[in-house]
């Protein structure tokens, strides 16, 4: 039978990588995103002929969480989520202000909290995949971003007992992934940061969602924090 995905965060390189790796597996996906750049990554779906339904909402407010929910009415079985959407907003401690840092939190943390509290128990069984980031550990110039991804984090944990057995609830944590978001950052930097990492490259946005689709096949694996990161894990 035909299963349905909810995926956020799904115009950036990783969602929409998720998105393709989970069209291959057959899923039906409800795909969204608050930037108009949604439409490209459907586009490359519906010529891949995978079932889509593209939802182009903010999921900070109730108006967009009800738009993800008219979209999953009338589609296959609802068994997985992927919490995928993410936003930056990074700088200083001394020099962020309130809007930078509630912006951060309210997308990061407060909108995969609202997905999982609203549609998880539409979920007969399944899995729920939330997309951390090795900052969670601690990044300078990231104090909203890490404490957003280190929160993620926690609630997986929080989810993944409250949830159990019917739905497994597990965090992936990427280090460096060769995204938009990367490759903005200044190439001397970037360079820097590759060096410190063991395999010496950045990941694939792919090599994410390869694991994505690991996580939503039936398993032991529950309350669990993956790093996919090159093994630059716990090390600076």
């Amino acid at each position: 039978m035909t299963k349905t995905a909810i995926v956020t965060g799904a115009a950036g390189g990783i969602g929409s990588a998720i998105c393709k790796r989970l069209a291959g597996e057959g899923w039906t996906l409800i795909a969204v995103d608050a930037s108009p750049r949604l439409a490209d990554t459907v586009s490359i779906l519906e010529e891949a002929e995978a079932t889509v339904r593209p939802v182009e909402a903010n999921l900070t407010t109730d108006e967009g969480l009800d738009m993800v929910g008219s979209a999953i009415e009338g589609a296959p079985p609802l068994e997985l989520i992927v919490n995928n959407a993410g936003i930056t907003r990074d700088a200083r401690l001394v020099n962020m202000t309130e809007d930078e840092f509630a912006a951060v939190i309210d997308v990061n943390l407060g909108a995969p909290y609202q997905i999982i509290s609203r549609f998880a128990p539409m979920m007969k069984e399944g899995a729920i995949v939330n997309i951390s980031s090795r900052a969670y550990l601690g990044n300078f110039g990231q104090f909203n971003y890490s404490m957003s991804k280190g929160a993620l984090v926690g609630i997986t944990r929080a989810f993944a007992l409250t949830l159990a057995p019917r739905i497994r609830v597990n965090a992936i944590a990427p280090g460096l992934i060769g995204t938009e978001m990367s490759m903005a950052i200044p190439a001397d930097v970037r360079e820097r940061m590759v060096d410190s990492i063991p395999l010496g490259r950045m990941g694939e946005p792919e090599e994410v969602a390869d694991l994505v689709v690991f996580l939503a096949r039936p398993g032991y694996i529950t309350g669990e924090v993956i790093t996919v990161g090159g093994g630059r894990s716990l090390s600076r």
